[in-house]
């Protein structure tokens, strides 16, 4: 084995509400084609040479259900299960406080897409290793608009620079607790509009002076919010 193999961490974020699916069940641990929707992201990771080790992030009071399935499916490379927080970020800086410490960079995913690929971790692994920062997206298709308060349209924006931006995001672990310690002292100091933090790249766009880059992403690397995209999901992993 080589020491000196950069090692990777992926993180699943897991600790949604789900709030616009409408039921009982929590969108990240319903059924899908025989496996809880998070099983399909964390499968994933599992599979993948890159990745030395996985961090669970889960809602309260679900760790051991969690750790069950985790059992249940094989899942070797998970190696803690921690609660999240209120808040994504704080949920995410809670996941990071799990990782290994040899861990050289960490690969951020919502437990909720389930259709990521081996192909697209593989160049997020990749592209973190030249510029310490990425995220995979894909192109924006549709015309933009800019609305006033009153909903008339102000501005057409140009698509040509836009993308919507996936999961996973790939940092340099240090660069990424530097941000996050840098982000709690101003909230600690200043406070700050926490809704304005969308995604961990806005952190580190904001926190540091790493610029990020765009990894080419997946159309069907989607995000399941809807019962619809349930539907979707189920069609993929079908086909």
């Amino acid at each position: 084995m080589n020491d000196n193999k950069p090692k990777y961490t992926a993180i699943i974020m897991a600790a949604g509400s789900g709030v616009r699916m409408h039921s009982s069940t929590k969108k990240q641990f319903m059924n899908i084609c025989g496996m809880p929707v998070v099983a399909y992201s964390i499968k994933a990771f599992q599979e993948n040479e890159n990745i030395s080790s996985i961090v669970l992030v889960v809602p309260r009071g679900y760790v051991e259900e969690s750790t069950a399935m985790c059992i249940r499916h094989g899942f070797t490379k998970v190696r803690s299960i921690t609660e999240g927080s209120d808040k994504r970020f704080k949920s995410v800086y809670n996941g990071l406080g799990a990782v290994p410490e040899d861990t050289d960079y960490v690969l951020i995913h919502d437990g909720v897409r389930p259709m990521v690929s081996g192909e697209l971790i593989d160049r997020c692994c990749k592209f973190v290793l030249m510029t310490r920062a990425c995220v995979a997206a894909v192109p924006v298709t549709d015309t933009i608009k800019r609305a006033n308060i009153h909903g008339f349209a102000t501005e057409t924006l140009d698509r040509s620079t836009l993308w919507s931006i996936q999961t996973p995001q790939a940092f340099s672990f240090p660069l990424l607790m530097e941000a996050y310690d840098s982000l709690n002292k101003t909230i600690r100091e200043y406070g700050t509009d926490e809704s304005r933090i969308t995604d961990d790249a806005v952190i580190v766009e904001n926190m540091t002076d790493c610029h990020v880059r765009i990894v080419a992403g997946d159309p069907k690397n989607i995000k399941i919010t809807t019962p619809a995209d349930l539907v979707i999901a189920e069609a993929f992993l079908k086909g």
